[in-house]
Order: C-alpha cells, then sequence, then structure tokens
C-alpha cells in the first residue's frame, strides 16, 4: 500500500494509542505472574499482537475484547515453561530481547526467529551475556549476526559485563533475575535508552522486585527469585506516537489537541516538546487536562513571543552557535520525526549519540539521509549522528524564503513504520505530493494511523 499525501492544515483533537513499550512489559510480567492480569488500553499494534502470541508458548493464555480496550492474561505463574514450539516474534525486537533471557531461564533449548526485518536485528551481545550466566547459544547462520538464534540454559546468578547499547535485552535480563536463585548484577559500560531502563525498573518493583541502579545507570543489580503478583493497569498513551501528529500540526498551518498525554515521566521520548519549543515551537502542555495543544502557521500568533521572530517560523538563532544539537541516546526512536522537522527549522540541527539507530528495524541513519535527500533536504550523516541543514518556508521578515527548496517525490518506507509515518508528514507540509511506499508498516505500532490523522484533516490518499 502507497500512501500520497496533500498540503493539509489540521484541526480538532486526537488520541493515540497506548504505549508500545509498556503494554510489552506488561504482557511478559503478567505471563510471569502468578493469577489473572488485566491490561486496560493497550496498544493493538503488530508487535504487542506478537507479544500476545508469544507469551503462550511460556503457559500464559490471553483474551481480548473485541475492542481491543482490555486484554485478560491468565498468567502461568509457578507452571511457566519452555517455549513449547519456536519462538516467532514477528516485528518485534522488544519481544525478541525480552523474552530471550526469560527462555534462557529454563533447562533446555529456545529456539527465536522473526520476520525479515528481525532476521537482521543484532544479537550478539544479547548471546554474549547470556554466555556469561552459563547459557549456551548459537546464531544459525555463519557470519551472520541476527537470529535465528538458539538459547540453551538455565542461566545462574551471577555479574554480566556489556555495553548496553541496546537497552532491551538489558531489560529482559532485569525481567528474568525475577526467576534466578540470587542476586544478577549488570555492569553497562555504555549505557544507552536509559529511560527504559528506567520503565523496566518502575515496573518490577510496582511488583515486588527490588531493582538497584546507579544514577549513571552503569550498574543494575537484582534480586531473585520473586513470584510476580497479577496485576489491573491501564496503559499510558504512547509518546513514539504523539511525535508525528505534533510535528504535523507545527509544519502545517494548524491547531491541533492531543489527549490522553502520560505525563509520568516513564517515557523519554516527551523530551521533544522541549526541543521542539528551543527553536520557537508553539505548544502547550497541560499536564493536569493530560493533553498539548499545538499551533502551527498562523495559528501561533496569539500564543506567540515576539522575541522569537515571526509565528510559526521555526529557527536555531536563538541557540548557541545557532545550532540545534539533540543527543538523542535516551530516545533514539524519535529520530525520525526529529529529522523531519529538521527540515523546517532555520539553521544547523545535529541530532547525535543515535549510533544505536544503526540497528533498528532499519539503518534509520542511513535511511533518513536517503529518503529527505530524494525530497531536496541537506542531509550529512555520521557513524552516530545526522546533520540537517534545514530552512523554514518564511524568512525572518514573514516572506516566503526562496531557500526553502523541499519539494514532493516518492520514497521509501523501507518496511519501518517509523519513517514511514515520518515521511508522510513531511508531506502534509509541501505543496507537491509525497507518495510513501509501503506504508502499511505503520500498524507495528500506530494502528489506524492514516484514518486517525485524516479524521483531523491530514490529506492522506492510500492505494
Amino acid at each position: 500500500m502507497n500512501c500520497i499525501t496533500a498540503q493539509s492544515s489540521l484541526s480538532g483533537s486526537i488520541s493515540v494509542p497506548g504505549s508500545k513499550s509498556h503494554t510489552i512489559r506488561a504482557c511478559l510480567l503478567a505471563a510471569l505472574a502468578e493469577g489473572t492480569s488485566y491490561i486496560r488500553n493497550p496498544l493493538p499494534s503488530a508487535d504487542c499482537l506478537s507479544a500476545s502470541r508469544c507469551i503462550k508458548e511460556i503457559g500464559a493464555q490471553v483474551e481480548m475484547t473485541d475492542d481491543n480496550s482490555l486484554w485478560t492474561v491468565h498468567g502461568a505463574g509457578k507452571n511457566v515453561h519452555l517455549p513449547s514450539n519456536v519462538v516467532d516474534v514477528g516485528n518485534s525486537g522488544s519481544v525478541l530481547y525480552f523474552l530471550t533471557p526469560i527462555a534462557a531461564t529454563f533447562s533446555g533449548w529456545s529456539i527465536f526467529t522473526g520476520d525479515e526485518s528481525i532476521r537482521t536485528r543484532p544479537v550478539g551481545h544479547l548471546a554474549q551475556a547470556l554466555q556469561q550466566l552459563g547459557a549456551t547459544t548459537h546464531i544459525s547462520r555463519p557470519d551472520v549476526d541476527a537470529p535465528p538464534l538458539l538459547v540453551q540454559g538455565p542461566i545462574t546468578a551471577g555479574k554480566v559485563v556489556t555495553d548496553g547499547c541496546l537497552s532491551q535485552y538489558i531489560s529482559g535480563m532485569m525481567m528474568a533475575a525475577s526467576r534466578i536463585q540470587g542476586t544478577l548484577e549488570i555492569e553497562l559500560t555504555d549505557p544507552k535508552e536509559v529511560p527504559y531502563l528506567d520503565m523496566t525498573k518502575m515496573w518490577l518493583e510496582s511488583l515486588g522486585i527490588p531493582v538497584q541502579m546507579s544514577s549513571d545507570y552503569k550498574h543494575i543489580v537484582v534480586g531473585g527469585p520473586h513470584s510476580i503478583p497479577a496485576f489491573d493497569r491501564t496503559i499510558p498513551s504512547d509518546w513514539e506516537a504523539v511525535a508525528f501528529p505534533l510535528v504535523a500540526a507545527l509544519l502545517t498551518d494548524s491547531c491541533i489537541t492531543i489527549q490522553h498525554i502520560d505525563g509520568s515521566g516513564s517515557q523519554g521520548d516527551e523530551a521533544i516538546v522541549a526541543v521542539l519549543q528551543s527553536v520557537g515551537a508553539c505548544i502547550d502542555w497541560n499536564k493536569e487536562k493530560e493533553e498539548l495543544v499545538v499551533y502551527g502557521g498562523s495559528h501561533a500568533q496569539k500564543h506567540f513571543s515576539a522575541t522569537h521572530g515571526v509565528a510559526g517560523r521555526l529557527s536555531t538563532e536563538h541557540l548557541p552557535d545557532k545550532t540545534l544539537r539533540i543527543n538523542c541516546s535516551g530516545f533514539p526512536d524519535a529520530v525520525p520525526a526529529l529529522s523531519v522537522a529538521a527540515c523546517f527549522i532555520e539553521g544547523t540541527t545535529i541530532i547525535e549519540d543515535i549510533g544505536v539507530c544503526r540497528k533498528k528495524e532499519t539503518d534509520r541513519i542511513e535511511v533518513m539521509k536517503s529518503e529527505l535527500t530524494k525530497l531536496g533536504a541537506c542531509v550529512e550523516d555520521g557513524p552516530d549522528y545526522l546533520i540537517i541543514h534545514g530552512h523554514s518556508p518564511l524568512t525572518a521578515d514573514g516572506n516566503p524564503n526562496p531557500e526553502f527548496t523541499l519539494h514532493g517525490g516518492v520514497v521509501e518506507s523501507y518496511d519501518d513504520h517509523r519513517v514511514a509515518m515520518s515521511l508522510a508528514v513531511l508531506g502534509l507540509a509541501l505543496k507537491e505530493p509525497v507518495t510513501v511506499k509501503d506504508a502499511e508498516c505503520c500498524a507495528v505500532s500506530f494502528p489506524d494511523f492514516f484514518q486517525v490523522m485524516k479524521g483531523i484533516g491530514a490529506g492522506f490518499s492510500l492505494n
């Protein structure tokens, strides 16, 4: 399915789905729990449905309401067991990295695989970490650091030293520690995506599992074993999904309200609000009402600070060295959306410490440079950074900017949901259409993305 965009103005209210990161953690922990857990407002995306399917292999049972507003998980508890079949995680890296350490707590072999994209995702760091705890691992294809991955347990308590460049397998080991007799110590030499480690710590502690984590995230201690109680939780809204309507409104002549915003601080991607406000974005975040109001173009006028210049114009001119520097190590999934926004910001944007983005569904550094360049953007890349030399459509005196040369075209999604949504959002701000190929992949994290966005005026047509 291709998505063809048209220049749009957005208005009205929108709700984004529940958090993918919270939903998958809830599924895994509910599977290990004694008794019946209730997960309210889960994200019924492809990745989360993979989680709900895979936990059945270790003995859990899952029931879903017709509208997916409630998932009931009958935990395996003391009867949890070695996966009864090959575990196919679909497209979900989170399920792969979370469930593999849990499976390694059992005696016997577990086999993990997934779709074409998962079969390119690195697993060497995970395998080496589990080996330090006594597991035997085997990556099935010589010279290919990717699933299928075979793991034989059981692992035992001890110390693991690893770089932590992917937070997901660290979270998986923290969850697995609840099944290990003794103390698991994890030493991270270069921790990344640390807000997700905080999220896992929060979940475990809320279920009675003590976690010690140093302020620099380099030392994590989890004691076990602990029986996990059943729970009843409501999944908060997904900040990773908030980025797309937020950026869409800022780049167009729009005013939208994004409802049910998570203000708990448990999701690192909320940092995008402050990042965009630093270049003049007009965003009101009312934490009491749990909503963001986003003003783009002329709608920013009555809320706009005159010291920033033209309403709706984004610029780095008030920043040090007139450069926007974004360290995205804590929220790398925002890189595609921020890359798009940077193309409309007058000045240079440097998105750095994002080497992990080369290990996601695609090499997002390479992909965003390639596809944005096709549309006229000026982008440089390096091992762990992107540099975007952007231009606002408006000059400092409010006239059309002749240096703004972004144009329409045909771009590839590479079957990466965040790439697809980011490029579709970009197209809403251009006079010429943008065609995003293979856009159905958006369902991985934001089911009904196109329909929801069309409800507030987005000019998306699908064929």
